[in-house]
């Protein structure tokens, strides 16, 4: 497939439509990106195609700016990823893994692709972040994606209609709210993808990043990444991020979690505080050289962290360097993985007349 350079639709401090291109390919027309910037000059862009985050450029201590989401320059590189990282979109219709691609619901057996050896994994084969969202300019520096995920599509029951909406404000906050409906029962846990590097992308690795993690518990998981239903604390083990300490720190240690994991890939418990419907804090993540801070909040009730684990050498990104292993994190806020067959854990069952409703923020700040 050809190359196709993304096309700005810029909305600035004032929130004003600066320029427009339409991008077409042979499969999809009107892709486009979407410029989000603020008086601090942060500057966030995000495509269509997949709702996806392309690139969120931040000042360092010195105040010099860099890009410190992973991505590419172009939509073909979305399209055709090796190893189809995600690398900033929106997964769904069930973000993380369902075993062995099933679930019933009420007594109904569905099946799903299993696209991550014998599960499935974020929506399929062709999930959220391989089609083009419907996108509308709603505020000031924030733009609404929409799409219609039909009923079967990728095997999952109902009409689900979703809204996602990316804001960026002027105290360095990128803020998104998620908004869905069925018209029948469905599992329904929509997260973004974002591979972060504090230092900039493709600047090497992520182990010397200092994170904090709020949660007491975490999630165990079989050698295919699907939890187990129990609920394992943290304390004494590689996974307590209680206290901020650098990803390297206990990533080598001989742990069988770690071995299923290839490092840290797994969900942690949020603890959660404050009223329903409020974003609590779940992550900080502290990058010593840049001075760069990252805090997470959220009102999921669990966060992925991921450390790029499955990244080796073989993608380059905007800039032209290549993101090594471990060369980016995400932080993925959401409810716990194969909740849909773990009945102990949070439903992600939506039901008609009910709404999903959740948000998640990502505050940018320097130390």
């Amino acid at each position: 497939m050809k190359s196709f350079i993304l096309m700005s639709v810029v909305l600035g401090a004032a929130g004003m439509l600066a320029g427009c291109a339409s991008v077409k390919t042979a499969d999809f027309d009107d892709i486009k990106c979407y410029t989000l910037k603020n008086k601090a000059g942060t500057t966030i862009k995000i495509t269509n195609y997949g709702a996806t985050v392309t690139s969120i450029v931040t000042a360092d201590r010195t105040g010099t700016m860099a890009d410190i989401a992973l991505g590419y320059n172009d939509v073909s590189g979305y399209m055709n990823a090796v190893d189809k990282p995600y690398f900033g979109a929106i997964v769904g219709r069930y973000g993380n893994r369902i075993a062995k691609g099933k679930f019933s619901i009420d007594g109904e057996e569905y099946e799903l692709a299993t696209n991550n050896g014998e599960n499935h994994l974020h929506g399929g084969v062709i999930g959220f972040d391989k089609v083009v969202w419907d996108a509308e300019i709603v505020e000031k520096n924030a733009v609404k994606f929409s799409y219609l995920a039909k009923d079967g599509e990728e095997g999952y029951p109902g009409n689900l209609q979703m809204a996602v909406t990316y804001t960026l404000t002027e105290e360095n906050e990128l803020r998104i709210d998620y908004l869905a409906t069925t018209d029948k029962k469905t599992p329904v846990n929509l997260t973004n993808h974002t591979y972060f590097n504090l230092k900039g992308e493709g600047e090497g690795t992520i182990l010397d990043h200092e994170l904090m993690i709020n949660a007491s518990g975490m999630t165990p998981v079989d050698s295919g990444l699907i939890p187990t239903g129990k609920i394992a604390p943290v304390k004494g083990t590689p996974f307590d991020f209680t206290t901020a300490k650098a990803i390297g720190r206990d990533i080598a240690t001989k742990n069988q979690q770690l071995k299923n994991g290839l490092g840290y890939d797994h969900n942690w418990v949020l603890n959660k505080g404050g009223k329903a419907g409020q974003m609590t804090l779940a992550a900080t993540v502290y990058e010593p050289t840049s001075g760069r801070f990252m805090e997470v909040f959220t009102e999921e009730p669990g966060i992925q962290f991921y450390c790029g684990n499955f990244l080796g050498g073989n993608l380059k990104g905007k800039a032209g360097k290549t993101y090594v292993h471990r060369g980016g994190f995400c932080l993925e806020t959401q409810h716990y993985p194969d909740s849909p067959n773990q009945p102990a854990f949070p439903s992600t069952i939506l039901v008609p007349d009910d709404e999903y409703k959740t948000s998640t923020m990502y505050k940018f700040s320097i130390k």
